[in-house]
């Protein structure tokens, strides 16, 4: 992967910045992070995270599993204003283990003179379908019962929190055309599905470092941290008590999804074999890695995620495939002649390269970016000054093609009259 990266920023650099592909699809490979970058702390992908926002709820809401869930609620977050032909609106969709506040984990992405511009947009970011973050999930109240969802809450799927978060867009916000949805990870999963519900229309998309469909190497990883939370004895098949919540085992989850985000350059420039205490016997150590990871579990654990949630969202990323009773993949994907901007990570290991190849190679109008960069996965978030010139250029594009729109239905209005 490594190398792949060096090739592919040699060949970018010897095109004057730029490599067609077939099909005309634009990769630009931005300067590589130096060094100094690589040793400076690691950076959490989120900060502080709450439930905060305001509150749709949507009496009755059928699921793909075929079950039906009472009075769901929906957390949501907007920033900027509707504009007069109210047709500026921009969902942001968040990764798995955000929230509504947008601002807080894509600071120099989303706000006042930032790519995604809230002088400019209606930006609207609401909590998924299964999560702990005010939208209904396991630990909610079931309404039939009285007592909380836990286990008993049911499967969900990325089309679900699209198709709840579409109904939020045009019932409860009055919207009928979104200009852009927009996310990374699992937000750019529910970015592409956008382009498949039929509630709104939606003008274009950006998807960063995301698949079309969840792979067994993605599915596997989900897996192992799920497996985690269920060799916790507290986890109790998914019937913990919410003061007893099984820690440990979510502990280890996110550790997990911690390296799977992160690369091996990055983890030696950060720690190399150094040790908390050098004093000690060998065999009595702890490097400084063990201790990093230990810390990120506990903090977690301090964001008191519940690990039902944690469990079912995992679930829902692996749910997962823009092709799933539609027809077959290359042909679903071609189908969709919606404007897409790709942006892929040189290093990620999760959501590898190819994977936003593939996207930007099928998809009826789209464009591919990669940014060169040692971070891996987290690149989508730790990267976000180097990709917003990108979003930015894409978002004005797509403006400008939706004014010369409305300028065409005057004319022919216009002519209508004469």
């Amino acid at each position: 992967m490594l190398v792949r990266a060096r090739t592919l920023a040699a060949l970018v650099a010897g095109a004057s910045g730029r490599h067609r592909l077939p099909g005309s699809i634009r990769r630009l490979a931005s300067g590589s992070s130096n060094s100094e970058s690589q040793a400076q702390s690691m950076q959490d992908e989120y900060g502080s995270m709450d439930d905060a926002g305001e509150t749709f709820i949507v009496p009755s809401f059928e699921l793909e599993v075929g079950s039906t869930l009472r009075d769901v609620a929906v957390r949501y977050q907007t920033f900027g204003k509707l504009n007069k032909h109210q047709n500026n609106t921009i969902v942001v969709c968040h990764a798995l283990t955000g929230n509504a506040a947008v601002q807080s984990w894509w600071p120099t992405m989303v706000g006042p003179g930032r790519a995604v511009d809230t002088d400019r947009y209606f930006v609207v970011c609401a909590n998924v379908l299964g999560s702990c973050y005010g939208t209904t999930g396991p630990s909610t109240i079931d309404p039939s019962t009285g007592r909380r969802y836990g286990a008993a809450f049911p499967h969900v799927t990325i089309r679900d929190t699209v198709r709840l978060h579409a109904q939020l867009i045009k019932q409860g916000l009055g919207v009928d055309e979104v200009l852009c949805a927009i996310g990374g990870s699992m937000g750019g999963m529910q970015a592409l599905e956008w382009s498949m519900q039929n509630i709104v229309t939606l003008r274009s998309g950006v998807v960063l470092a995301a698949g079309g469909r969840h792979t067994p190497w993605q599915i596997g990883v989900s897996e192992l941290q799920r497996q985690a939370i269920y060799a916790d004895p507290l986890y109790a098949e998914g019937h913990y008590e919410p003061g007893t919540p099984p820690t440990k085992g979510l502990s280890v989850a996110r550790q997990i999804a911690m390296m799977s985000y992160r690369t091996h350059p990055v983890y030696c420039a950060k720690f190399g074999r150094k040790v908390t205490d050098d004093k000690s016997p060998l065999g009595k150590q702890t490097f400084q890695v063990e201790e990093y990871l230990r810390y990120q579990g506990e903090k977690f654990n301090k964001r008191s995620f519940d690990a039902e949630s944690y469990v079912r969202l995992t679930q829902l990323m692996d749910s997962h495939d823009i092709a799933r009773g539609r027809g077959e993949y290359l042909a679903v994907l071609a189908s969709i002649k919606t404007p897409f901007l790709i942006v892929g990570i040189t290093s990620d290991i999760l959501y590898p390269v190819s994977e936003q190849e593939e996207l930007a190679s099928y998809l009826g109008q789209a464009e591919l970016h990669v940014i060169d960069s040692p971070e891996g996965h987290d690149g989508f978030l730790l990267e976000e000054a180097r990709i917003s010139p990108f979003v930015q250029k894409f978002l004005s594009k797509v403006t400008v093609e939706q004014r010369l729109g409305l300028l065409q239905a005057e004319l022919t209005k216009l002519k209508a009259r004469l």
